[in-house]
């Protein structure tokens, strides 16, 4: 079992900047992904950033340049550093663990933090 605790969200201006950390807890498996994913009003859910224990990472289009991805394996944390927000990337932040084990893969969701930007 992992556990997710976020923190960080907030309500900024356009053109500010936030930092959300997510706390895990529990086994975290020498093959794992840590990731952000946010959910804004009327859409799906949608990936913004992940990162391996290894340390490589990806991005969805839309925060490449502002936003990145960061872990601390020894303290079991991962953090998203959001520069240059817009209104567009207010939305409820969820922090996401996978567990690879042979083929399978387990996942784990935080509860959320809400991060709103003003126009």
């Amino acid at each position: 079992q992992v556990q997710l605790v976020e923190s960080g969200g907030g309500l900024v201006q356009a053109g500010g900047s936030l930092r959300l950390s997510c706390a895990a807890s529990g086994s975290i498996f020498s093959r794992n992904v840590m990731g952000w994913y946010r959910q804004a009003p009327g859409k799906q859910r949608e990936l913004v950033a992940r990162v391996t224990i290894g340390g490589v990472t990806n991005y969805v289009e839309t925060v490449k340049g502002r936003f990145t991805i960061s872990r601390d394996n020894a303290k079991n944390m991962v953090y998203l550093q959001m520069n240059s927000l817009k209104p567009e990337d207010t939305a409820i932040y969820y922090c996401n663990a996978v567990n690879y084990r042979g083929m399978g893969a387990i996942d784990y969701w935080g509860r959320g933090t809400q991060v709103t930007v003003s126009s």
